[in-house]
This record gives structure tokens, sequence and C-alpha cells, in this order.
């Protein structure tokens, strides 16, 4: 008898144990692990910090804007020297990128250099929203954009008032910019 519940316990253990470690490496721990590594540089911006001209929003583009709370980023800078360790690193986002879980919203290219949007969640509401954007030259960057109540459709709106706002993109940029110089 007590070998039979001493087997329940240890299976319902192992059972816990191996659903807890997920399916994978999220984009998340990736973050984490990297954000202290030499070859990166990582912000975590809240959106509040980032001054925009709102007069011009209409009600759609100021729910949209009141969606995002915070924007967090990752890039690594290429050269000749650490070509190795980026192509390791780019195969390790698309592979995490490439999970189910992540949808995809918009996909482009322009003279080598790859932008990428996708999102977590269904097409009413997305939980977290990833632009990746790569260049072999420069290296590759990731944004997630993290709020509450967020919509792919929101999103595109966002980038809409965003572009036709009076919005000084060195208050976030000036540093990542100096980077990837």
């Amino acid at each position: 008898m007590q070998r039979t519940v001493k087997y329940i316990v240890y299976t319902l253990l192992a059972t816990v144990f191996l659903t807890s470690c997920g399916d994978g490496v999220s984009l998340q721990r990736y973050f984490v692990d990297n954000q202290e590594s030499a070859s990166f540089i990582s912000q975590d911006v809240p959106l509040s910090m980032i001054e925009v001209d709102k007069s011009q929003f209409n009600e759609e583009q100021m729910e949209a804007y009141n969606s995002v709370k915070r924007l967090n980023f990752l890039g690594f800078k290429a050269n000749e020297t650490n070509m190795e360790a980026f192509n390791t690193e780019l195969a390790k986002v698309k592979t995490i990128l490439n999970h189910k879980k992540y949808n995809d919203l918009i996909e482009f290219s322009d003279k080598g250099n790859k932008v990428v949007v996708k999102y977590i969640g269904d097409d009413d509401e997305a939980d977290e929203v990833v632009v990746f954007g790569n260049a072999n030259d420069l290296g590759f960057a990731i944004v997630r954009v993290l709020g509450n109540n967020m919509s792919p459709e929101k999103m595109v709106t966002l980038v809409s008032a965003l572009r036709d706002s009076n919005f000084d993109a060195s208050q976030v940029s000036s540093d990542i910019m100096n980077f990837f110089k």
C-alpha cells in the first residue's frame, strides 16, 4: 500500500514539474537572460515617459494610446567580430517567435532590413505585441509592447497616430541609436 501511495505522489510531482516547465524559452525569459550582456542593449520605457502631442488624436487613437503601458526594448549589435554570435542569437529569437502562440500581424523587408510584427492573443485582444527587426550589418532589435485591452487593430491605429503626431524619437532612441552606430 505504501509503495502505491509513493508511486502516485511521485507521478503527481513529476507531472506538475514537467507541465510547469512550459514548452521552450519565452521571449520574456530571453530578455531577462540577455539584458546584462555586453552585446545587447536593453531599455524598459513606460509610455507615460514619452512626450507625444495627443492634441490631434481622435477618440479611437486616444483609446489605442491609453491601452499601451510600456515598451521593452532589447537590441543586439552585429559587427564583423561577432557574426557567429549574431547568427546564433538571431536563430534563437526566430525560434521563439515561430511558436504557435505568436500570431502574424505585419511583415515587410526593405534593402536587406526585415521587420516582423506579431502578437499574442486573439483578433479582439492582444496580450502582447512584438516588433522584431533585423539587418545583417547592424544587428537586430525586439520591442515588446505591453498594455491593457490592446488589440491588433488598435496597434495599427496607434502607429498611424504616432506617425502623424509631434513625436520626438530622440527621447527614447538616443542610447539605442548610439549603440547601433
